[in-house]
C-alpha cells in the first residue's frame, strides 16, 4: 500500500510542451495483443490533459469520445486541448490525440463547479461476496493452467496474459469457465481497483485513473454469448462515461457491466463502477467493432 500507482507515476503523467499541448511522458506500460495502444490509456491521459485546463474547483462530470486511428505504442502522443467554452457552472474543454502528424483520438470533457440539489436517486448496488472472499484474475489462471489436459494452446494464451504486467487488480465475481464455449448472458461482474496507492487528492486525478480502468476487458462483454467464435478483429470505436460521486480509485469498487445488443459487426456494452458502500460512483458505454471467424472453435481440452 505504500508504492505509488504506476498509473499516476507513468502511465498517466503527462509533459506539458506549450499552454495546451502536453505528451505522454512515461512509458506505454502495458500494451495489448494486439499491439496498438491500449484505448483506456489514451482516454486517461486526454481526460488528464483536459483537467490541466480547468480551475482545481471544477470537477469533470463526462466525457465523450472516439477512437478514430489504431494507436502506435513506439511512439508519443501529444495532447491538443482546446477550450471550448468556459461557463459559471459548466465548461468544456476538447482534446486531439495526435501521432505520426493525425489524429487518433477526439475527445470532449465537460467539468461542473459542485452545486447541491434535492433531485436525487440511483439503481440499487447488486448483492455480491466482498473482493476478500474472491480470487484474483492471476490466482484464477493459475488454477487453469494447473488442468493437466488443457489444451497447449490455451495454456500458452493463458502464460501469456498471466506474464502481462496491466497496473490494475482485478478479482472476477463470476469468472467464465474457459473450458467450455457454451454461450452466457452477456453480463460479467468484477471488482476492480488501481495497483498502488493513490491517495486523498484532486478528485479529478480519481477520475483519469478510473477512465484507465473502465476500458479494461468492457467490450469483452459483448462476446459472452458468442464463445463458439474466434476473434478476428475487436476494437474500440467510442466511449463515454459520466462521473456521479467521489470515489477512490485505489480502492476495491465493482465494475457491473452488460451488452445489451449486438449485430451489424458492432457491439454495445454498459457499466457502472460502484463504491463498496453501495454509491453509484461511475457510468459507461461503449461501442466497438467485433469482427469474428464464422467456424466455431474446437473444445479448450
Amino acid at each position: 500500500g505504500d508504492l505509488r500507482s504506476v498509473l499516476i507515476t507513468s502511465v498517466l503523467n503527462l509533459e506539458r510542451l506549450e499552454v495546451d499541448l502536453f505528451r505522454c511522458a512515461g512509458r506505454h506500460h502495458w500494451v495489448p495483443a494486439t499491439q496498438r495502444l491500449f484505448g483506456g490509456q489514451i482516454v486517461g491521459q486526454a481526460l488528464v490533459a483536459a483537467a490541466r485546463a480547468v480551475s482545481r474547483d471544477e470537477q469533470v462530470h463526462s466525457l465523450h469520445c472516439y477512437f478514430v486511428r489504431a494507436g502506435d505504442p513506439k511512439v508519443p502522443v501529444l495532447y491538443e486541448v482546446e477550450r471550448t467554452r468556459t461557463g459559471k457552472s459548466f465548461s468544456v474543454r476538447s482534446v486531439k490525440a495526435i501521432q505520426h502528424g493525425k489524429p487518433i483520438f477526439t475527445c470532449q470533457a465537460s467539468f461542473q463547479l459542485s452545486q447541491t440539489s434535492p433531485v436525487q436517486h440511483q439503481f440499487t448496488m447488486p448483492a455480491v461476496p466482498p473482493p476478500e472472499e474472491l480470487l484474483t484474475q492471476e490466482e484464477l489462471i493459475q488454477k487453469f493452467l494447473q488442468n493437466p489436459n488443457l489444451a497447449e494452446r490455451y495454456r500458452k494464451h493463458l502464460t501469456k496474459i498471466q506474464a502481462e504486467d496491466v497496473p490494475i487488480d482485478i478479482k472476477p465475481v463470476n469468472p467464465p469457465d474457459i473450458f467450455t464455449s457454451e454461450p452466457q448472458e452477456p453480463k460479467q461482474l468484477f471488482w476492480v481497483r488501481a495497483r498502488g496507492y493513490i491517495g486523498e487528492t484532486d478528485m479529478k486525478v480519481h477520475c483519469c485513473v478510473a477512465a484507465y480502468i473502465s476500458d479494461y476487458a468492457f467490450l469483452g462483454t459483448a462476446l459472452l454469448p458468442h464463445r463458439q467464435y474466434r476473434i478476428k478483429f475487436m476494437v474500440s470505436l467510442d466511449h463515454s462515461m459520466w462521473f456521479h460521486a467521489p470515489f477512490r480509485a485505489d480502492h476495491w469498487m465493482l465494475y457491473e457491466c452488460e451488452s445489451p445488443w449486438a449485430g451489424g459487426c458492432r457491439g454495445l456494452v454498459q457499466g457502472r463502477l460502484w463504491r463498496r458502500d453501495g454509491v453509484l460512483a461511475v457510468t459507461c458505454a461503449q461501442e466497438g467493432v467485433i469482427r469474428v471467424e464464422q467456424t466455431p472453435n474446437q473444445s479448450k481440452l
